[in-house]
């Protein structure tokens, strides 16, 4: 089996702290392809960020289904593109976020997200609802900038642990869910450490995938997530038209 993992920033340690937490619980036969975005943000960090990193991720992800994939997962927290990504490419297109609030609805009945910015949490607390889980999950943000979590002379990894403190204490959470790709490397020792299942969403979505091709299933194509209508796209964009991205 051939997983596609996209990294949509284009800062390519990021991608092998994704590649590693995901290859850590892939099955024996599972290949990883972990690509990092040519084009677009160094971090996502808010909507503008977001909106120039779904070209680069699109071009990605076209590629690696004409070269075999079998499914695809889109390593950022803000399920970036998801919905783009699912039109496009007939395999399944994963979202980490959708996977590790799926993943911890199973185990917990309250839990929380802890990420990074505070201009991430309200598209955060958007997709929790958006996948029927405001209900049982809550946001928090430890105002850390995404990139703050690669360099170790930050205070970035202590912000987490206290934004982590608070949410078992305030929020009353059973589990927490990690609300960044980057975070991913700290998912056992935050495990030890505060004694509560700590969830990655790139290592659920690993197993969503398997889950996804072991059952054959592909991603609908009646309605919501029918394919691109093949049309002329101008300027910039000319190259991101449906039928020459699927071409390229």
């Amino acid at each position: 089996m051939r997983i596609l993992l996209v990294n949509p920033n284009t800062t390519a340690t990021m991608t092998a702290t994704a590649a590693d937490s995901a290859r850590r619980v892939a099955n024996a036969g599972t290949e990883i392809v972990a690509v990092t975005s040519s084009m677009g943000p160094v971090s996502i960090e808010g909507y503008y960020d977001e909106a120039f990193a779904v070209p680069g991720m699109l071009i990605e992800i076209a590629k690696g289904e004409k070269e075999g994939a079998e499914a695809a997962i889109i390593a950022c927290f803000d399920d970036t593109g998801l919905d783009a990504a699912r039109a496009l490419a007939d395999i399944p297109v994963i979202g980490i976020c959708e996977a590790a609030v799926a993943a911890t609805a199973f185990i917990a009945q309250r839990f929380t997200i802890v990420t990074t910015m505070e201009r991430s949490r309200l598209p955060l607390e958007h997709l929790v609802h958006r996948y029927g889980m405001s209900g049982r999950c809550k946001v928090r943000a430890a105002d850390i900038p995404v990139l703050s979590l690669e360099d170790p002379a930050s205070n970035a990894r202590e912000r987490l642990r206290a934004e982590i403190t608070l949410a078992l204490k305030e929020d009353k959470a059973e589990a927490i869910v990690l609300g960044c790709a980057g975070m991913a490397d700290l998912t056992a020792e935050l495990r030890a450490e505060f004694g509560v299942p700590v969830v990655d969403g790139v290592a659920a979505a690993v197993k969503q995938a398997e889950a996804l091709v072991a059952l054959g299933l592909s991603t609908a194509k009646q309605g919501a997530y029918a394919t691109p209508v093949t049309k002329p796209y101008k300027g910039l964009l000319e190259k991101f038209a449906p039928q020459e991205l699927k071409a390229s």
